[in-house]
């Protein structure tokens, strides 16, 4: 299968919970459907334990295009699912960020991003893990931990994209210096122990946050992984740096760290969760590998994000 179109048979499943899935599945349906793509089942999932025996029974049907319908965390599970094998996902961005939709350039609008998906060709994108569980965009310690637990949904719901401004205000009122340490397990940098540090982030895509990016030269079919670490600065200093989070040049101002490898061991004291692409979902500390070229997914014809290697 090298396009949506030569699908034989497509699962449609939505997370209820998402931001923009308000309406339920009959909307994208239809809207898929005057796209052009064929829908044989359509699953509504309203917990993590229902995503999980959802995609379980998904696969099992033997479907060549699973569409997933949710946000950032719910696409990245469902990649860890159908990594490795011969299933295909496409992607509907329904969450809040959707940063996983930006980099590979799906458009927001979901008539829009219906037709490119119908329209779409198939690529391979990396996979990253975080002590084995799969993340496609970030994984990070630190202040992202606190935005995450400061994103209600009644506050993504209210604000959109938005939130995730005022959730980082909140989160750097209460944040906690920590510790960290660096070690690379294949020799191709030297071990780092860092002191009153932020925020630690490795990134197997481009995106996060909601638009930000990891760094100028992220990318998720690059086959690496990028690290950045940001230590704690007098408050103009962390605004001088907000302020180029959206291309990543952050990466390149004095103090800032920033490696690229495809193997990295993070050690923190004291321990602490590490967020992967919105959801806690170990603590450190965390083994961080790549799995290249193990998701197939579809992107828009335009897509320069990503090419079919395998």
């Amino acid at each position: 299968m090298k396009a949506a179109r030569d699908a034989e048979s497509v699962a449609l499943v939505i997370n209820a919970g998402a931001r923009l899935a308000a309406a339920g599945a009959e909307p994208v349906v239809e809207k898929l459907r005057q796209a052009g793509l064929p829908i044989s089942a359509v699953h509504l999932v309203r917990s993590g334990g229902d995503l999980a025996s959802t995609l379980e029974a998904v696969s099992s049907k033997g479907h060549d295009l699973v569409v997933v319908g949710g946000g950032d965390g719910t696409v990245s599970f469902a990649a860890g699912r159908f990594a490795g094998t011969g299933t295909v996902l496409g992607v509907l961005p329904l969450g809040t960020a959707n940063d996983l939709a930006r980099t590979l350039e799906i458009p927001a609008n979901l008539e829009a991003a219906c037709a490119a998906l119908a329209d779409g060709k198939v690529v391979d994108i990396d996979l990253g893990r975080a002590n084995g569980e799969p993340f496609l965009n970030v994984a990070s310690v630190g202040l992202s931990v606190g935005v995450t637990e400061s994103l209600s949904p009644r506050l993504k719901r209210r604000l959109g994209p938005l939130a995730y401004g005022v959730a980082a205000m909140r989160a750097y009122a209460r944040h906690k210096p920590f510790r960290a340490r660096l070690e690379f397990p294949e020799g191709d940098h030297e071990p780092l122990e860092l002191e009153n540090m932020l925020q630690v982030a490795v990134g197997n895509g481009r995106h996060y946050g909601g638009g930000n990016a990891v760094s100028p030269t992220a990318g998720i079919d690059d086959h690496t992984l990028d690290i950045y670490a940001i230590p704690g600065a007098p408050l103009r200093e962390h605004v001088r740096i907000a302020r180029l989070l959206k291309d990543g040049s952050f990466v390149e101002r004095d103090g800032v760290y920033h490696f690229t490898t495809t193997r990295v061991r993070l050690v923190t004291e004291p321990p602490m969760p590490v967020n992967l692409d919105g959801e806690i979902a170990t603590v450190t500390p965390a083994d961080f590998t790549i799995d290249r070229n193990a998701v197939h997914v579809v992107v828009p014809q335009y897509s320069t994000a990503a090419r079919l290697d395998s």
